[in-house]
């Protein structure tokens, strides 16, 4: 149990009479397939596949193999760019069983992000889908490496992006310069498998996840085995997750929410993994809960909305559902009580973390009271400990508002090859999370704010300064500022104010289009406004708050109800 706060301080530790797993993400696959090999362990209803823990080990094992055979080893970084497939899912494991890296590429990159990140990385082999949905990867790669067309497979030399070696496509289309993930695949070769396997070690960096950054390009959040796998286990134990579970997991598997808080928490206890398709779809998901009779479902808020208020709700049976995570965004009380009546989810649990926290802190509890769930994020997971301190680093009283910080196994080993924002981020061991936050006395705690002004739209962390700088690459834009307004659908939405260098004009759908194809689309502003000047303080400082309340009075906005 949470060890409440004492002394009149905000100040939280988790419980610890579960000890914690020394696994790697390898053994904790190995273990969980010996003891249900026969189970079904992984659905991908889209693409037809349906394998037993067995199976899914044999195939994870075949890609493994490939990667030596390709020479790609220990510490090596792996890219994925891919929505949810069976590849992503291959991807994961076959490179934590190497001691390879993977480093997760968001599917709605576009080329700026894509060269960033995959440069940033050193990624030597990028595994990639061909296309999703208006984004053609091909394209976007052949336009960042034009030598993939007189490159052999494995002998790329590309300009722009000097460690990438390999590119693996997804499906049946030969592309020069590419090999096909089917050729990847190779027989297992157990000897070499667990060869490579004893050299890893629990604490060895096995993932990178980029989160956008306040301060302009996106961080390479390192991640370990240990990290993942016990977040892992212990959000299954929050769920109350056994192998007599079914998850749907609409979630993308890209970020923290589907590799952790879905894949490895099911891993942990054998329970069964549905993905309804490659993207969310409301119709999809509750299809998917309806046919597989599932017994637990993630999602953020925006996504139980939209299956609660899709027409054809009513023809689907929920009745198998338990438990859940609704996470990413604060969930308005009545939503919550729909999901729990009508979608008969009476033990939904409310998550908070963080990619750098691996990623959950704070979770409730299965049997917490309602406007617990709805009006806290819970209270501290085990072996983690969490303070609220104000701008001196001082332990603020409980109740009291200051920024979240957390200790424990679950903090990153620090942005990849940025030690200075490492240095900024993590101070004496502890994570600063730049959120706001109360912990009350029965030590629940509540999110209030951003000490920055990040913006959470859908249930997506978008940093206005990324935005800001790219936006100033336009040659008509003199100075920009972006901010978040509300909405009821994604909570939060993005507006732009932007003063144009003397003598020039545009447009909002000029500014737009400017973005389109380079940035991923949610962090295109949806409102654009030119102004003549920005609200200042007396020292120069920027009044972000007063554009948000004069976009909020121009457009008649209203935030979402909360509890």
């Amino acid at each position: 149990m949470t060890l409440i706060p004492n002394a009149g301080l905000s100040l939280v530790t988790g419980a610890t009479d579960v000890p914690l797993s020394d696994q790697t993400i390898a053994e904790l696959l190995a273990a969980t397939a010996a003891a249900h090999p026969d189970a079904e362990a992984v659905v991908f209803r889209e693409q037809g596949i349906r394998w037993t823990w067995r199976q899914f080990s044999e195939q994870v094992d075949r890609l493994a193999t490939g990667l030596l055979a390709r020479g790609i080893a220990r510490g090596d970084r792996v890219g994925i760019w891919s929505p949810n497939r069976q590849e992503w899912l291959v991807t994961q494991f076959a490179t934590a069983r190497i001691g390879a890296i993977l480093v997760n590429i968001n599917p709605a990159y576009r080329l700026a992000e894509l060269e960033y990140a995959l440069n940033k990385a050193g990624v030597r082999m990028l595994i990639t889908a061909a296309r999703f949905k208006s984004s053609n990867y091909i394209e976007m790669l052949q336009k960042l490496a034009p030598e993939l067309s007189d490159s052999q497979p494995g002998a790329l030399r590309a300009a722009r992006l000097p460690t990438l070696q390999w590119v693996v496509r997804m499906g049946e289309e030969d592309t020069a310069g590419m090999l096909l993930y089917a050729e990847l695949l190779s027989r297992p070769d157990t000897g070499a498998l667990d060869a490579a396997g004893s050299a890893l070690g629990p604490h060895d960096p096995i993932n990178i996840q980029f989160t956008s950054g306040t301060t302009g390009n996106p961080k390479g959040a390192t991640l370990t085995h240990h990290n993942v796998v016990n977040n892992g286990r212990f959000v299954a134990m929050a769920m109350r997750l056994t192998d007599r579970d079914s998850l749907c997991i609409p979630v993308p598997l890209y970020h923290c929410f589907g590799m952790v808080l879905s894949v490895l928490a099911c891993v942990s206890v054998g329970a069964r993994m549905i993905f309804p398709g490659e993207a969310f779809d409301p119709l999809a998901t509750m299809q998917a809960v309806h046919e597989e009779r599932c017994t637990a479902l993630h999602g953020v808020p925006t996504m139980f909305i939209a299956q609660l208020d899709h027409p054809e709700f009513a023809r689907f049976d929920f009745t198998s559902l338990r438990t859940g995570i609704m996470a990413g965004a604060p969930c308005p009380i009545e939503v919550m009580k729909r999901v729990i009546k009508d979608m008969h989810m009476a033990e939904v649990t409310i998550a908070y973390g963080m990619t750098e926290t691996s990623p959950v802190s704070f979770q409730s509890a299965t049997d917490d009271p309602l406007e617990k769930r709805v009006a806290t994020v819970g209270r501290v997971q085990p072996h983690l400990q969490c303070k609220i301190v104000d701008e001196t680093g001082q332990v603020v009283p409980v109740g009291a508002t200051g920024e979240l910080c957390t200790r424990g196994y679950s903090v990153m080993l620090g942005y990849w090859e940025d030690e200075a924002r490492t240095r900024e981020t993590i101070r004496d061991g502890w994570m600063h999370t730049g959120d706001l936050a109360t912990i009350d006395e029965q030590g629940y705690c509540n999110i209030v704010g951003r000490v920055k002004d990040m913006v959470i739209r859908g249930g997506e962390n978008l940093y206005p300064r990324e935005i800001e700088e790219f936006l100033f690459r336009h040659p008509k834009v003199q100075a920009v500022q972006v901010f978040g307004v509300p909405d009821p659908k994604y909570g939060e939405e993005l507006c732009a104010w932007i003063v144009l260098k003397p003598g020039q004009s545009a447009t909002e759908d000029e500014i737009r289009e400017f973005c389109r194809d380079q940035i991923a689309h949610y962090k295109i502003p949806r409102y654009v406004r030119f102004v003549h000047d920005m609200p200042m303080t007396v020292t120069g400082k920027v009044q972000k708050f007063v554009m948000r309340e004069t976009m909020i009075r121009e457009l008649g906005l209203e935030p979402a109800a909360t509890a």
